[in-house]
């Protein structure tokens, strides 16, 4: 049996897999836990070889996606998943009904989802402005789910190009400076900015939107779920709205 430690993200997860396969080591000879230094099963296991694979786009797309989930229990069924494609089941990705396929693909729902809710509730607030190019700076604070920040950047940097901005999260926090994005490490809800004029300004549109003739207290619930109410601006006012 050879024991693995979980990968930190899909890059790593992709360079073991292919030692792992160089060596012809399969899944079920594979014992994955959590302890950073291995010790719980004596020394985890680092293959000595690699190789390139040839597997499908949509594998991969699969993979990167999945590797956001915050279980770690994908790393096992992604491995499996590439040794059968691998080892003669080369349209397995076409079995619907094959229960490893549909674990992982139940998993990149939910992460398609957490990364739904990211776009949505993000909020801004202004911070300061750059002293030379002008350029406002704002800092938001958001609690994914899932490990998703890496997953989300295009979307912010096409959104809000034009100001600098932080999405500060407990996993990792992403920069933008008007000319790249950066990571960095995750921090806590203290290094998040206090309410701004921003806010107020949420809280008047979510005002002027609210219909009452068309609430429907749980679709609104299932929509915007209460655990993001706390970071939320305009959630200070759902409930007297509703009354």
């Amino acid at each position: 049996m050879v024991t693995l430690t979980y990968p930190k993200d899909f890059n790593d997860w992709r360079k073991l897999a292919r030692g792992l396969l160089a060596e012809g080591i399969s899944p079920t000879d594979l014992l994955w836990e959590a302890r950073a230094d291995g010790s719980l099963f004596g020394e985890s296991f680092t293959p000595q070889k690699s190789t390139q694979l040839v597997v499908p786009k949509g594998f991969i797309d699969l993979a990167r996606t999945a590797a956001a989930h915050r279980s770690d229990e994908q790393w096992s069924l992604l491995y499996s998943l590439l040794w059968r494609l691998t080892h003669g089941e080369k349209h397995l990705l076409s079995l619907s009904t094959d229960p490893e396929l549909h674990r992982i693909k139940a998993m990149v729902k939910h992460i398609s989802r957490d990364i739904h809710k990211m776009h949505a509730f993000v909020r801004f607030r202004k911070v300061s402005e750059h002293e030379n190019s002008g350029r406002e700076q704002f800092i938001s604070w958001f609690e994914p789910q899932h490990r998703i920040i890496r997953l989300t950047w295009g979307f912010f940097r096409n959104r809000f190009a034009g100001m600098n901005w932080s999405i500060l999260t407990p996993d990792e926090c992403m920069h933008w400076d008007g000319q790249k994005i950066t990571f960095t490490e995750g921090v806590d809800q203290s290094q998040a900015p206090d309410e701004d004029a921003l806010d107020e300004l949420w809280r008047g549109y979510y005002r002027s939107i609210f219909n009452p003739a068309r609430l429907k207290v749980k679709a609104m619930q299932s929509e915007m779920p209460k655990k993001y109410w706390k970071n939320l601006p305009e959630a200070e006012i759902i409930e007297e709205l509703i009354s």
